[in-house]
């Protein structure tokens, strides 16, 4: 049995015809969309920005004070991974732009390994604090002042859910690494990549913000 492949035609008022597009090739339709998923981010992240600043504002002492205890040289390392990872993710795109493939999938396996490395230091941050007892609802974090006990509630809730975030965009990245090798993204149709990219700069943008909230301000102690 044949089948026809040649495009469907619509006509609009004026009597122009357009070829009727699969959704898989809509473009402005799939980045309309991913833009709408970033918005739902922005304002997930922007509430709990909200929240840290009108606490901050009611217990500024406490939040220098429990600032100050954070490890800065690791949070700014972490910052300076973020940053280049980011670089070589939005180069990775101008590569399959001008089928450079090859080139392209190197620099995507380099934000992998940054973000990696990215999630270790976090790993050694987070328990280095557990193990002096400053984790949510231990006795020694009880013990402190309320501020305090807020500050590193919003800490460990921020950074955590930043940390997830990094492991999808690990996976979406993988997921892009095996659609490349499938020749589903190539110089032609590279929507997904595009997309991907965008949401590892919201990643890499969230972080440029919860970094001076939570290690910075504790510099004016």
């Amino acid at each position: 049995m044949e089948h026809n492949t040649s495009p469907e035609i619509i006509y609009d008022k004026q009597g122009k015809p357009h070829e009727v597009v699969d959704f898989n090739n809509d473009y402005i339709g799939g980045k309309l969309g991913f833009w709408f998923f970033l918005f739902t981010e922005l304002m997930l992240f922007g509430a709990m920005f909200l929240v840290f600043s009108f606490f901050f504002y009611r217990f500024p002492e406490n939040f220098v004070e429990a600032s100050s205890t954070l490890n800065i040289v690791l949070g700014g390392i972490n910052t300076f991974i973020l940053l280049i990872s980011t670089y070589f993710m939005g180069m990775s795109l101008i590569n399959v732009k001008n089928n450079e493939i090859s080139k392209a999938k190197i620099k995507i396996y380099i934000t992998i390994f940054l973000s990696i490395v990215f999630l270790v230091i976090k790993y050694f941050e987070w328990m280095a604090e557990i193990h002096h007892g400053i984790y949510p609802d231990s006795s020694v974090l009880n013990a402190k002042e309320h501020g305090e006990i807020l500050f590193f509630g919003l800490y460990f809730t921020m950074t955590g859910l930043h940390g997830i975030h990094i492991i999808i965009g690990i996976a979406l990245m993988s997921w892009v690494l095996f659609l490349i090798n499938k020749k589903t993204i190539g110089s032609k149709n590279y929507l997904i990549l595009e997309n991907v990219a965008l949401y590892w700069d919201l990643v890499h943008l969230v972080w440029v913000f919860l970094f001076p909230l939570f290690y910075i301000i504790g510099l004016g102690r």
